[in-house]
């Protein structure tokens, strides 16, 4: 819904005094206390470390009603945004979620609710891109061409010519095969293809993204020919 625990811990212990005026046992306490009551995880081991590094510090801001009204109020107003962020989202997730190939997104490998609206949203509708190399160039992960005469770069950077939303959407999807290494996944057979034959970090990271969008069009264009032929099925 937009909390975020940092934003909520700072409304309540503002100060580090707050923290380090009380004995270890009664900060870990009202730390518990209210993990429960915000609906936060609780961990003794976070509680130590957050009381170890609030004792010996030299304070800059004395411990007043003026500068807990400044603290607080910039931390609503930083849950605000986040709110309002997160109300978003979730309305983009439910008109994503209305679209014949939603399911079909979400399930791909490292797409999760707002990379799949994400995906959607900035790519459209696959059918406008005649060829899987179109939807690369759209993109902008397709390799630059680097040739003159008889020399030809083996490496190159991508054109970046496309949408720079969409490429950060498939960068963080590739993290996640980079992170969760899913030997039976083909998008990962292929990054470390790459990697094994020495390509630099961003060269097998594009190639990556390169081999998701073509899966990606694959699939989205047979679900959606699926669709488009029960449509007429269904009105004939």
């Amino acid at each position: 819904d937009g909390h975020q625990k940092w934003v909520d811990f700072v409304m309540t212990f503002w100060h580090c005094d707050c923290i380090c005026c009380v004995s270890e046992k009664a900060f870990i306490e009202r730390y518990q206390k209210w993990c429960k009551r915000k609906g936060h995880h609780f961990s003794e081991e976070k509680a130590l470390d957050i009381y170890a590094g609030s004792c010996g510090h030299f304070t800059t801001l004395p411990k007043n009603d003026n500068i807990k009204l400044l603290i607080n109020t910039a931390a609503q107003q930083l849950l605000a945004g986040k709110t309002t962020l997160a109300a978003l989202r979730a309305e983009i997730t439910r008109l994503a979620s209305q679209l014949p190939e939603y399911e079909t997104v979400r399930a791909m490998y490292g797409v999760g609710e707002t990379t799949a609206a994400q995906l959607m949203a900035e790519i459209g509708d696959v059918r406008r891109f005649p060829h899987r190399s179109s939807i690369v160039g759209f993109a902008g992960v397709d390799p630059a061409v680097d040739q003159s005469g008889k020399h030809e770069t083996q490496s190159t950077s991508t054109t970046k010519r496309g949408s720079p939303h969409l490429r950060k959407t498939l960068y963080q999807i590739v993290c996640t095969y980079l992170r969760k290494a899913p030997a039976d996944e083909p998008v990962y057979q292929f990054l470390n293809k790459k990697r094994a034959e020495g390509k630099p970090y961003f060269v097998y990271v594009a190639a990556a993204q390169n081999k998701f969008l073509h899966i990606y069009y694959a699939r989205v264009r047979e679900c959606l020919e699926v669709f488009d032929a029960q449509q007429d099925t269904s009105q004939g």
